[in-house]
């Protein structure tokens, strides 16, 4: 199946309206950056009016039918933390995944899916509160603690609220390319890409003193990929020791420096990839390896793809400038 341009939400009584309003600007329409068009679509189990977190009423116009076609599906969050799909989902899930549809859930949606049978064997992540609850009732599904989302290729499931965002743009960025998920994110002012094993819960909850200073770091390392920076680079930068520094930032940002500067450096080199024609070679260089065989390996081990199948499958023309910064 070729990248999903249909994008079907499910929701039940009770759905989040910041979810609803979050999930729905991913996917607006932002045909003048030159991004592709999405069909998107709110279902229910039957049309009508639904009831919202915040007690609003949304009137929905499609019914379950409306699965039938779609290559995205995403199930969200409602009143009940354990609830229970009626036949006719379970039937229009299983039939989905059968035809190849991706289908992604977080939070309570992330039971739903369970419940189809469709995670056992797999990995599945949920929000950090329902984790014993649902390790119980799906014994055969791996529940993975910290984690914002895993992806098990048709079935992807994502902790809370923003890791559902996480999670939406990491399928942007498998199905259609950084430089895709990139200009989407700036659009809603997010993160462009954080890796599914980040912590859920990070253990300081107060901004400290230091959050302006990582904020300095950051933006100097991401300016600097071409260098082969280290963790005590990094240190350095902030002005701490490495074992000082590396406990903080993974306090504050629920990850680890080398995890997250791998990161940086495959995320740049993706939108290098499918935004200019500069040799593997160079790019290897400009996100800082010596070794372009060091570059490829890692490249296909945390990607999927060799840095030219990756070309291949998400090449377009440089990235156009975003005349408008507003999500719809």
């Amino acid at each position: 199946m070729s990248a999903f341009r249909s994008v079907v939400v499910f929701a039940t009584d009770g759905v989040s309206t910041f979810d609803i309003g979050g999930i729905g600007a991913i996917f607006a329409d932002r045909l003048e950056a030159g991004l592709p068009p999405f069909d998107f679509t709110v279902c229910a189990e039957r049309p009508g009016p639904l009831r919202t977190d915040l007690g609003l009423s949304m009137h929905v116009e499609h019914g379950i039918e409306r699965l039938d076609k779609a290559e995205l599906i995403i199930l969200m969050p409602g009143y009940d933390t354990r609830p229970e799909p009626t036949p006719e989902l379970v039937a229009g899930l299983r039939a989905a995944n059968r035809r190849g549809a991706i289908i992604a859930a977080f939070c309570t949606g992330t039971h739903l899916l369970a419940a189809t049978g469709l995670l056992d064997g797999l990995r599945a992540s949920t929000h950090w509160h329902l984790l014993d609850d649902f390790a119980q009732v799906y014994p055969n599904v791996t529940v993975t603690a910290d984690t914002l989302y895993i992806d098990e290729g048709l079935v992807i499931t994502g902790a809370g609220i923003i890791a559902g965002i996480d999670m939406c743009l990491h399928l942007l960025r498998r199905e259609h390319g950084a430089a895709v998920a990139n200009v989407v994110a700036r659009a809603l002012v997010a993160a462009p890409h954080r890796d599914g094993d980040q912590a859920q819960v990070i253990t300081r909850s107060v901004p400290g003193d230091e959050d302006a200073l990582f904020a300095g770091v950051i933006h100097w390392a991401r300016n600097n990929l071409d260098r082969p920076l280290l963790v005590n680079d990094l240190a350095a930068q902030a002005l701490m020791s490495p074992r000082t520094f590396a406990r903080k930032f993974r306090a504050a940002m629920g990850t680890t420096p080398h995890s997250w500067l791998l990161a940086q450096r495959l995320s740049r080199a993706e939108e290098l990839l499918e935004t200019t024609e500069l040799r593997i070679e160079e790019i290897a260089r400009l996100v800082g390896y010596n070794s372009v065989a060091v570059f490829r390996e890692q490249f296909a081990k945390r990607r999927g793809l060799s840095p030219r199948a990756h070309r291949q499958r998400y090449s377009r023309s440089p990235e156009p400038s975003y005349p408008s910064m507003a999500a719809g």
